[in-house]
């Protein structure tokens, strides 16, 4: 195995991000290459499929120029994706319209509907039916392009049609399968009464992997787009969240993390099938055979910062944050407060409706302090699900900080505040779902998991500071209310 390298693919929401992994866990190099979503209609949001297959070959070909001895050596290829979005094939395989993309909540009738179709769907499926899922975007799909529904020939998650872009081969998952409302989440297969119940069939479904086993190999015309060799293995892969957690090692019972990417993760591993869809708590299957594991997702965590910075004419989001830092305790108390709902919300409200929103404005609110809102709201959110999961029955004592929000040390601190709990950041930690990727490849390839899944070197330690909490708790107390008060007033 010397010299042997393993690519790690992670398609995003708003970019394609690739890693270079050797077998002494040195991350050898990465790039990337931006998405645009689509959002043509309120509560809509669409992203090509071709779009990102360009951007795979696109981040490929820097990475092959960056470092053309490790490409080389590539011995499997690894795939983590945004999970939920619909990407419709007719007989033919041809892609029949945008997909659908997890924080697309059109889909809210269909939900109400499907629990009446099946009221055993929770404990079949582990979840509440929520627009994100891809059941009931088919749903609206059948209800609304009726001609386009009657000739979908297969459903594939985002990061299986690469897959069949790479492979040819229609498969996907465990974790991110658990992600459709269709899998049998305790038996890890697809469910016949739940796709019944969406007027779907087994038939449309890909086959079924665990995430570090064998999905295919490169086929010819993918090998010449990347310049890797035909019949390089592919792994079966991981939603992104399962993904991640390969990536800082959190395969153990009670091991976990918070991600800030585009959404809001709080992830924490089990050793069987704990669902809790009363409190919107995700139960889906891990990446690795034998686990599951239970999340709580808010839908908009850094990209309300990407917002707001836009929104205040920021030069960058690390100018913002410079100056959110530079507030002191008394300018951060009169900051506005945050509802961060700027896609609706999931746990703990399923509120596809929800929306964004500062309350507290005054003649001395400036962009740190609407910076500092930001920041705290979306904390708050993930203090919720945090409040979710304990509801749960599950404890937990530390957290790794994975995903683009690892990179500021300020934020970090503010959830450890908000939390009440140790949050670590972790070297190679802002890669997501791509180094979890590169080490399923890494498995998938032969590699002992003792060998593979161990934890990255902590880069930095944030404890508690107790009397910070104290305040802040009485602004998440704020927080709570707002939506209470608010929620009437938001269109349904």
């Amino acid at each position: 195995m010397t010299g042997a390298s393993y690519l790690g693919i992670d398609l995003g929401t708003s970019e394609v991000k690739l890693v270079l992994l050797d077998t002494d866990h040195r991350l050898l190099g990465s790039a990337g290459a931006p998405l645009v979503v689509d959002r043509p209609r309120p509560h809509w949001s669409e992203q090509s499929p071709q779009a990102w297959w360009q951007a795979t070959q696109q981040a490929a070909a820097a990475l092959r120029q960056q470092l053309p001895q490790a490409w080389a050596s590539v011995r499997a290829i690894g795939l983590s994706g945004q999970m939920h979005g619909a990407t419709l094939l007719d007989d033919q395989d041809r892609v029949l319209r945008p997909a659908i993309l997890w924080n697309d909540t059109r889909s809210a009738a269909e939900c109400a509907e499907l629990d009446q179709r099946l009221p055993e769907l929770p404990a079949l499926a582990g979840n509440l039916a929520m627009p994100g899922f891809t059941a009931p975007k088919l749903m609206w799909v059948a209800r609304h392009e009726p001609e386009l529904f009657r000739r979908v020939a297969s459903v594939l998650l985002p990061k299986d049609y690469l897959r069949w872009c790479l492979t040819g081969r229609k498969l996907s998952d465990m974790s991110d399968a658990a992600g459709t409302l269709w899998l049998d989440v305790a038996r890890r297969a697809w469910s016949p009464r739940l796709l019944e119940a969406t007027g779907m069939a087994l038939s449309q479904m890909p086959e079924l992997v665990e995430g570090s086993a064998a999905g295919g190999r490169l086929h010819a015309a993918a090998a010449r787009a990347l310049g890797l060799a035909e019949g390089t293995l592919v792994a079966g892969g991981a939603g992104d969240n399962a993904a991640s957690a390969v990536g800082i090692g959190a395969v153990a019972p009670g091991d976990g993390f918070v991600s800030l990417g585009t959404s809001g993760v709080l992830f924490v591993v089990t050793d069987r099938y704990r669902p809790n869809p009363a409190s919107a708590v995700h139960a889906f299957c891990h990446a690795l055979p034998g686990r599951w594991h239970q999340m709580s997702v808010m839908l908009s965590a850094a990209s309300c910062l990407r917002w707001v910075t836009r929104l205040t004419g920021m030069d960058s989001e690390a100018a913002l944050l410079q100056r959110v830092a530079a507030l002191g305790p008394a300018a951060a108390q009169r900051a506005p407060i945050f509802l961060p709902y700027l896609s609706g919300e999931r746990t703990p409200h399923n509120d596809a409706q929800a929306q964004g929103l500062f309350f507290g404005l005054d003649h001395e609110t400036d962009a740190a302090r609407l910076g500092q809102a930001v920041l705290e709201g979306v904390s708050f959110g993930l203090l919720d699900g945090l409040q979710a999961l304990q509801a749960a029955g599950t404890a937990v004592q530390r957290l790794a900080l994975v995903g683009g929000g690892a990179r500021s040390a300020y934020w970090a601190q503010l959830l450890a505040d908000v939390l009440q709990v140790e949050i670590q950041t972790l070297d190679g930690g802002e890669t997501g779902g791509a180094l979890g990727a590169a080490r399923l490849a890494w498995l998938a390839d032969g590699g002992p998991e003792a060998v593979v899944c161990v934890a990255p070197p902590v880069r930095q330690r944030y404890a508690p500071d107790p009397a910070r909490h104290d305040a802040l708790a009485e602004r998440h107390r704020r927080f709570q209310a707002l939506y209470r008060r608010v929620q009437d007033l938001y269109p349904r």
